[in-house]
């Protein structure tokens, strides 16, 4: 009989590459990791792994078993799904990762009507950027993600995870308040008279590169007819806001990163008015489990408002 927990230990490192990487996600050492892939090839009677350079790749054989494993601890989960559901009360933890902006805006929120109505239950949250958040939820390093995707951005689908619709969220053009009185608050922005192609030659905030936020603002811009001063790049949406209302840039911000408070900026609409799609993720054999059920609940009358 082939051991369940090996088993799982295979499929790690076919979705993390390395055995580094499946230590470091399961808190084992390497050479433990090793080890007990050798004890599941004993139990197997044929060669899982071998060595191309200083890394491991899996036999034909090893991928027969992942592929075997997936569906097993799939059908593990919606088993412990269905019993969670039999019970008269919502407990255990719910692993969740949030992009930046969603931490501040509507995670508090959630997390006082789970509090008030589930007791029981605890909520980890932990900020990552979507992307990540999704590989993590399929890898099981977390149960669901809050996720955001940009207008022509679309994420990847996988399989294994479904999608629930949350909010969308408008994204404005945002210029320091009048009584900036330095930088761009003083002169550049008054005299655009708060247009996007007005923003030509300013000094901008955005997200670091690589991110979808980042690379959709500076398309938005080059349509306007010009690339974006980027001289200030940050993932954090609050020093985007103290930069801007400071009069020391511009930039391009959601609606739900003021979570229901008067903007501190003056916010422009853009072309085409255009908004990010939220939704949270989580795999699709976990769905019915009554923690993910509740956050989901939760999330979504936090948004509402």
């Amino acid at each position: 009989m082939l051991d369940v927990r090996r088993l799982r230990l295979l499929r790690e490192l076919k979705i993390r590459g390395t055995l580094a990487g499946v230590a470091e996600a399961l808190s084992y050492s390497p050479s433990a990791v090793s080890q007990q892939l050798a004890l599941l090839e004993k139990e197997a009677g044929v060669e899982l792994l071998h060595k191309v350079g200083r890394r491991v790749q899996l036999t034909a054989q090893a991928e027969i078993l992942v592929e075997h494993t997936a569906h097993l601890l799939e059908r593990l989960e919606i088993a412990e799904a269905e019993m969670m559901a039999s019970l008269t009360t919502v407990s255990g933890t719910v692993r969740v990762a949030v992009f930046q902006s969603a931490s501040h805006a509507v995670i508090p929120r959630a997390l006082t009507l789970l509090t008030a109505e589930f007791p029981r239950l605890r909520v980890e949250v932990t900020e990552r950027e979507p992307e990540r958040g999704l590989f993590e939820v399929s890898a099981r390093d977390f149960d669901l993600v809050l996720a955001e995707q940009y207008p022509g951005h679309g994420r990847a689908h996988r399989a294994d995870l479904d999608r629930v619709h949350l909010a969308t969220d408008a994204l404005r053009l945002a210029l320091p308040p009048a009584s900036a009185g330095v930088g761009v608050g003083a002169d550049g922005a008054a005299s655009a008279a708060g247009t996007l192609a007005g923003m030509a030659g300013l000094p901008w905030v955005m997200e670091p590169h690589g991110t979808v936020s980042r690379s959709w603002a500076s398309q938005l811009c080059r349509e306007a007819g010009f690339e974006p001063d980027v001289r200030f790049e940050t993932a954090d949406l609050i020093a985007h806001i103290r930069l801007i209302e400071s009069g020391n840039a511009v930039g391009i911000l959601p609606d739900l990163v003021w979570a229901g408070a008067v903007p501190t900026v003056r916010l422009v609409d853009l072309p085409g008015d255009p908004r990010r799609t939220l939704f949270s993720a989580a795999r699709r054999s976990s769905t019915r489990r009554p923690g993910v059920v509740a956050v989901r609940d939760a999330l979504a009358r936090a948004v509402a408002p």
